[in-house]
């Protein structure tokens, strides 16, 4: 499986600025652009019908939209309305569907019970996928309910939607639910690569269970590239404010590529929720650089270049670079 390299888009640059860099990525040659949705900012489904507008043949996906918040039937109604939207290149479609499980806090603070996960995943892209066929779907589960339902599409297009569907996973069970039912895995960034090895060795344990190889599924990875080659110190700074985001948010995703404790217990100490600008600057003080160098790519553009390779190397198929600076066209 050849590497091909995207773009994260999340909410850091405005969204003229974005489809600018959107197209100026096509022109160099990127492959793909993921739009975020884990967080109450933007909506991934207005950007990327925007980004299928602005662009002739990047392939635009979800990175990754909350199963929760929308019924599997509206979805696939979704995805198959940007699938038209989108056309054809080479003979397929331009859109792909991320999903994911969601995180805490911000899940139960809107009201949503994230109860057994991998058995609402699994009926999620179950029920899609077969929606996705366009024919007739009766589906019986504990999370989803269809009833004789098809995509109603009275006019035009009725053919299949080839959407493929990956899963943002992080954990060890889900990493391997992805590798038996997905057509990819979206793995998570400020990860080490070490982690990287391991998660790509469960997705690959979960596709052999379905009888298929690791060459049927994709592996795209979320990376985060703060690259100034004027500025390194300003490209580590930022990527501090990150670092310091998840030891405070989702410590779990930390302790998986080799955190301390300690650490963990004094930036939590210092970090509200929803963090200030503050509480980033005074978190990164107590952050070493090289916990930053181990998760992502960081410093100047060979640093970068180096560092985006070894991901490649733990099994990562399409990096999806996330700039954290303020001009991504050095990134690109």
């Amino acid at each position: 499986m050849s590497v091909r390299f995207a773009l994260y888009m999340q909410d850091k640059h405005s969204m003229p600025y974005e489809l600018e860099m959107a197209q100026y990525a096509e022109k160099r040659g990127f492959s793909e652009i993921w739009q975020a949705d884990t967080r109450l900012a933007r909506d991934c489904v207005v950007m990327m019908s925007a980004f299928l507008v602005r662009t002739q043949k990047l392939r635009i996906g979800s990175g990754v939209l909350p199963i929760w918040t929308r019924n599997p039937a509206v979805i696939a109604a979704t995805w198959s309305s940007m699938w038209e939207l989108g056309g054809q290149v080479e003979g397929h479609g331009r859109v792909m569907l991320g999903l994911g499980a969601w995180w805490e806090p911000i899940s139960s603070r809107v009201g949503v019970n994230r109860r057994k996960p991998l058995k609402a995943m699994r009926e999620y892209v179950e029920s899609i996928r077969q929606l996705f066929t366009m024919e007739e779907v009766t589906y019986q589960g504990e999370f989803v309910h269809l009833d004789r339902v098809r995509l109603d599409v009275a006019f035009g297009d009725t053919s299949p939607r080839d959407i493929p569907i990956y899963i943002g996973a992080t954990g060890p069970k889900m990493l391997e639910l992805t590798g038996e039912i997905c057509d990819g895995v979206v793995l998570n960034y400020v990860v080490s690569v070490d982690y990287i090895r391991n998660a790509v060795k469960l997705v690959e344990k979960g596709a052999i269970k379905a009888g298929k190889t690791l060459a049927d599924v994709d592996r795209s990875e979320l990376l985060v590239c703060c690259l100034s080659d004027e500025d390194p110190a300003a490209a580590m700074a930022e990527g501090k404010k990150l670092v310091a985001y998840y030891l405070a948010t989702e410590p779990h995703i930390m302790k998986a590529s080799g955190v301390s404790d300690d650490l963990l217990e004094k930036v939590q100490a210092i970090m509200s929720w929803p963090a200030t600008e503050e509480d980033y600057i005074r978190a990164s003080a107590v952050i070493p650089d090289e916990v930053v160098r181990n998760v992502m790519a960081v410093g100047t553009t060979q640093e970068c270049q180096d560092k985006v390779a070894e991901y490649i190397d733990a099994g990562v198929t399409c990096p999806i670079l996330y700039p954290m600076i303020d001009d991504i066209k050095p990134v690109v």
